[in-house]
């Protein structure tokens, strides 16, 4: 197979072999033009019927919208071009051949609803917007991973299908192992406390997560990427210090590293990288704050989570990132330190974007007996988690974590209507295929 040229590289003067997808075919008589797009744009193949063999005419003017074709030629300087040069044909050959009629329109020119791309993700992965968001997407989890890495930590992989829930409730996938029953994990949760028990003690991991939840709504998906962080002697608020680095690292690698994908989609002229110190706000005085908007029918009391419509009033009256910090203890989960001051206020965290949640996390309950009372306090039998809570028999540290939403953080750094155009191949209650 003969040598490729990126589109992008190819320059005047150059002798190259280009092989993409037919954009466009634009036939003016005498003179015709053939756009064809690879990875890195898009560059024109000029067709001057009286100097080039009929047969390589016939075919470079005949093939249909987005075949995969090669083309070897010399590449002219040509200001009126899509990118200032174009290519004249010695040959052209068509590998594979595109049906007339396409599912979607790939040039963009014709809008396409949001169930169709996703049925047809490969051909609406061509066009540059949905193409952008992955290239962005792959910038940030870059990002995300030297952040991590400049905190020392290290990066690990647990077990997606588990013998009991992290948090129990019905949330769960179950699935058949062996003749056993088995899950697919909702969390590394508690795999990565055990990690900070050992040598490693500061880990994270990016993997999917599974929740059985039966939302229908822009926001929730049922397989995500989970973005973990888990350290060994830090609190609340060291978890919260690493997780402020970790977002404004993530928009920064987008800021430095993926500017044509956010002239792509739009973004460039407001696309704004967070200072990086986010308010840390008590769940008393958040609950405060809602009431005060007046934004819901009833007030709300100690122990009440925050409906949509309060996120938004707070969103509005914020208007940047923000934590929820000391949340109620029994809204957290059994493995939740109380704070020393009151049992009834946890060390639970969220992280809040404007639009929605982003983060949940904590300092974790280290102590054995604390942590046992914790499982039978929300109903859960400890033995079924005995080989997580053994290991708090052997010297665990005082350890705090939390866990991001990859698509989430995606969403709300692009403004995206919906979190599935964050995701390939999305996962809800309707979608099981592609």
């Amino acid at each position: 197979m003969q040598d490729r040229t990126f589109t992008a590289l190819a320059e005047a003067g150059d002798d190259v072999t280009v092989a993409g997808w037919v954009h466009e075919v634009r036939d003016l008589g005498g003179i015709a033009f053939l756009i064809l797009r690879d990875k890195a744009g898009k560059i024109q193949v000029k067709f001057e019927k009286d100097e080039l063999d009929d047969e390589l005419v016939e075919t470079g003017l005949s093939v249909h919208r987005e075949s995969v074709i090669r083309v070897s030629g010399s590449v002219e300087e040509e200001p009126r071009a899509p990118t200032g040069v174009e290519v004249t044909p010695d040959t052209l050959e068509v590998v594979a051949e595109a049906d007339p009629e396409l599912p979607l329109d790939p040039s963009g020119k014709v809008d396409a609803e949001l169930s169709t791309r996703l049925d047809n993700r490969t051909l609406d992965l061509r066009k540059d917007e949905p193409k952008a968001i992955f290239e962005i997407r792959a910038a940030v989890l870059q990002a995300v991973r030297e952040a991590f890495r400049d905190h020392g930590s290290t990066e690990i992989n647990t077990p997606k299908i588990v013998a009991t829930g992290t948090e129990g409730g019905t949330e769960l996938f179950p699935i058949t192992y062996f003749g056993q029953e088995a899950f697919m994990n909702q969390s590394p949760q508690l795999f990565k406390q055990l990690m900070v028990g050992s040598g490693l003690e500061r880990v994270f991991e990016i993997g999917p997560i599974f929740r059985a939840e039966e939302h229908n709504t822009p926001r929730h998906l049922n397989e995500a990427t989970s973005i973990d962080f888990e350290s060994a002697f830090i609190d609340a608020d060291g978890a919260m210090d690493v997780l402020e680095a970790v977002v404004t690292a993530a928009y920064e690698g987008v800021w430095e590293n993926a500017q044509p994908e956010l002239e792509a989609l739009d973004r460039a002229d407001d696309f704004t990288v967070p200072d990086g110190e986010f308010e840390r706000i008590p769940y008393e005085e958040i609950i405060e704050m809602v009431n005060a908007t007046g934004a819901l029918d009833e007030q709300l009391v100690w122990g009440d989570d925050l409906p949509t419509e309060a996120e938004k009033a707070l969103g509005e009256e914020l208007g940047e990132h923000y934590f929820i910090t000391n949340w109620p203890s029994e809204v957290k989960p059994f493995y939740i330190k109380d704070t020393d001051d009151d049992p009834a206020v946890s060390t639970g965290f969220d992280l809040m974007h404007p639009r929605l949640e982003l983060v949940s996390g904590g300092q974790r309950e280290h102590r054995y007996e604390k942590l046992i009372a914790g499982f039978e306090q929300q109903g859960l039998d400890p033995e079924a988690f005995e080989y997580y809570t053994k290991m708090f028999r052997y010297g665990m540290p005082p350890h705090a974590g939390w866990g991001l939403g990859a698509e989430r953080l995606i969403m709300t750094m692009l403004d995206l209507d919906n979190i599935r155009e964050a995701v390939i191949f999305p996962r809800d209650r309707q979608r099981l295929s592609p």
